[in-house]
């Protein structure tokens, strides 16, 4: 018979475990609760995610055995599965998960599983030349956005500057980002070329004009999508969207100069060789 461990929670990134509550539902293994940086407002209030928090299970030689896999790495499905391996909260479906809430998953499952130090190579920006740095995982923190735009049909309305088009579109979730995964795979064997741009779109944009229709949308983002709205639409997109701020500061070795830089996700992030 399976024996129930005590766990150790936490809410949120780089803060201290507490013990559990008599609420806090009981697993045969040790579990963290991760706070959503989107704090549950994208969802809607019958869905489990709607609290903003989720329960991860701490990763065992099971998950290791999914982000080793060189198959699983081969077809980009490694995270995925790892993703449906450590979360456990009940009712939870990860095809849900808008992708900084995913993020958030994916980093605390690191940080909790090999710690808070990340070695990586970058070029330096000064003279694009390879260095070696350590970045310090437990410095990332939740994006601040304005939350009053976020509203739990994840729907946002946006007008065009350019053309002035009305449009409606929708944060896109991991369960969106498999089927442009596959919608781009299947392009590329027709077609021998990449059209991720505006298959994202015809994700993301949900109503153009008023109508709603998939044929009408598609033919918009192909043909009358400017260049300068898609780049509108696209900072637009990034300014409300919860998330982490998956950048960190690097100082030149060369000039001193301080900066912002994007932290870089290889294989090795999830499962470092050292």
């Amino acid at each position: 018979m399976e024996q129930n461990i005590e766990q150790q929670v936490t809410r949120g990134l780089g803060q201290q475990p507490t013990q559990p509550t008599q609420t806090q539902k009981s697993f045969p293994f040790t579990t963290e609760i991760i706070t959503l940086p989107s704090k549950g407002l994208v969802y809607p209030e019958s869905n489990a995610l709607s609290k903003g928090e989720v329960t991860i299970k701490l990763m065992t030689a099971k998950e290791e055995d999914i982000i080793t896999n060189q198959n699983l790495i081969r077809k980009g499905l490694h995270l995925d599965k790892l993703l449906e391996s450590v979360v456990v909260e009940p009712g939870v479906d990860i095809n849900d998960l808008v992708l900084g809430d995913k993020n958030a998953i994916l980093v605390s499952s690191r940080i909790l599983a090999f710690g808070t130090d990340y070695d990586v190579t970058i070029n330096d920006p000064a003279d694009n030349e390879p260095v070696s740095v350590t970045v310090d995982l437990s410095k990332i923190k939740i994006k601040e956005v304005d939350e009053s735009k976020l509203n739990r049909n994840n729907e946002y309305e946006f007008i065009l500057p350019k053309t002035k088009t009305p449009i409606k579109f929708k944060l896109l979730t991991h369960g969106d980002e498999i089927l442009i995964a596959k919608d781009i795979e299947a392009s590329e064997k027709l077609t021998k070329q990449s059209n991720e741009i505006t298959t994202r779109y015809r994700r993301i944009i949900t109503e153009v004009n008023g109508t709603r229709d998939f044929g009408y949308i598609s033919n918009f983002v192909s043909n009358q999508l400017l260049a300068a709205d898609s780049k509108s639409l696209r900072k637009y997109i990034s300014e409300i969207t919860p998330d982490l701020d998956l950048t960190f500061e690097y100082e030149s070795l060369m000039t001193g100069e301080k900066e912002a830089l994007r932290i870089p996700f290889g294989v090795d992030f999830f499962y470092p060789t050292d």
